[in-house]
């Protein structure tokens, strides 16, 4: 089956038994794209790219931390808590630990180790981030899984909407256009409700996520990305925001990053 079929039976219920494989970004990005869907997926692995833990610290002390390390063991706890609530045991919730708002940077050997994570699980699906300016670490995740799917030989994949920036401001929970091949999986009352308490299990990130509604899922087939042009004209979302990492930056860190692994340009 091709991924767009794939996705329509899921839409339908006759392939909650697939084997599938979550990359995100960070602990929530998976609860906020998909967490409703998770619970009908026993057969579900998640891999966090990134622990959640900024290395300046300055999140870590907002939230009362004494140390980035304590504030990345409570962003882990959170994320077990909340897949627990969709089924997805600690020993199918992986994570690679690289430091939050630093993907970009390490976009060669994130390939490589998402690439093991492909070979040692054989999902029959992968879904991800869309390559759409919301945050640079979803971007260079977005970069590593096409990149790891080349080298492990995987497919099919689809992508997990998120967030970008939009004419009036940010937008949430929808693709950039086109989203033709999107597909939508409607929450049951039953889903929502549990859906938010995975949310709730986000203390740390309760702020950010109140934005974020409760409200029928999107998946697409991942359409072709070319990371080394911008995702949509203007100014990126991220690029509001002082993390270091412009949209000119990372297509410059994209390009080199393919250009180590040796992918056709």
């Amino acid at each position: 089956m091709n991924t767009g079929e794939i996705l329509s039976r899921l839409a339908h219920g006759e392939a909650g038994g697939i084997s599938v494989l979550v990359i995100a970004a960070h602990p929530d990005d998976e609860t906020i794209g998909l967490g409703a869907l998770l619970q009908r997926l026993p057969r579900a692995t998640v891999l966090h790219v990134t622990d959640g833990a900024p290395r300046d610290g300055r999140d870590a002390a907002l939230h009362g931390f004494a140390s980035v390390a304590a504030y990345a063991d409570a962003r882990r706890a959170e994320a077990l808590a909340a897949l627990a609530i969709a089924g997805i045991p600690e020993d199918r919730a992986l994570t690679l630990g690289v430091p939050d708002q630093e993907a970009a940077l390490h976009m060669v050997p994130v390939a490589h180790r998402i690439a093991e994570a492909l070979r040692k699980a054989k999902p029959e699906l992968v879904v991800t981030h869309a390559y759409e300016g919301g945050h640079p670490d979803h971007d260079a995740v977005a970069f590593a899984v096409r990149a790891a799917l080349q080298m492990a030989g995987v497919r099919p994949f689809a992508e997990m909407t998120g967030y970008h920036a939009g004419p009036q401001g940010i937008e949430l929970g929808r693709f950039l256009p086109p989203e033709d091949e999107a597909i939508a999986f409607p929450l049951t009352p039953e889903s929502a409700a549990a859906k938010q308490r995975m949310v709730d299990c986000f203390a740390t990130q309760r702020a950010v996520l109140a934005a974020f509604p409760i409200a029928d899922e999107l998946l697409r087939p991942a359409p072709p990305a070319d990371f080394t042009q911008p995702p949509h004209p203007g100014r990126l979302f991220h690029e509001h925001f002082a993390w270091g990492m412009d949209g000119t930056r990372f297509r410059i860190l994209a390009a080199a990053a393919r250009d180590g692994l040796g992918l056709p340009r």
